[in-house]
């Protein structure tokens, strides 16, 4: 079952490239979250949006947002994965899919699983879904612009 904006993004926690457990609620209140899922560490499709994420990760900080990536690799396949491609977000190893189905990501032909973003307000509103298996760039296009729609909302009436 799909996830629907406005509603309450599910918590999880989850193994960080480091080692380190990383959860959802860590963020809750502080700021906003793009959370996006990628199929495959090391694939072209998923290297070009994780370089994409990593390009703009000064904007995303800047506008108020932590990029958080999640697949199904090992810990140690993201620590890979980020030291290879210089990538500054958290990443985040969904071995059992779990996280994948509370938040609605399907896979393509039950083979590959999905590439989906979502932007999550600082209040754990899920504001924003991208469901895109091969329009890398646009994931953090408009992440970004959304990003960036909420925060000076928040800006202005906070």
């Amino acid at each position: 079952m799909a996830i629907q904006l406005g509603e309450h993004a599910p918590d999880f926690s989850l193994p960080s490239a480091t080692g380190t457990s990383v959860s959802l609620a860590d963020f809750r209140g502080k700021r906003t979250v793009v959370l996006f899922f990628y199929p495959k560490d090391e694939s072209p499709g998923c290297t070009a949006e994780a370089c994409a994420f990593r390009d703009a990760n000064g904007e995303f900080a800047e506008a108020g947002a932590e990029v958080i990536g999640v697949s199904s690799d090992s810990a140690k396949s993201h620590q890979k994965f980020a030291d290879k491609h210089k990538l500054p977000m958290t990443l985040l190893s969904d071995e059992s899919g779990e996280v994948q189905t509370k938040y609605g990501v399907r896979s393509l032909f039950g083979l590959l699983p999905g590439r989906v973003t979502f932007v999550i307000d600082r209040g754990g509103i899920i504001r924003y879904v991208f469901d895109s298996q091969l329009r890398f760039n646009r994931h953090v296009e408009e992440a970004l612009r959304v990003v960036r729609s909420l925060e000076s909302g928040q800006a202005s009436t906070g």
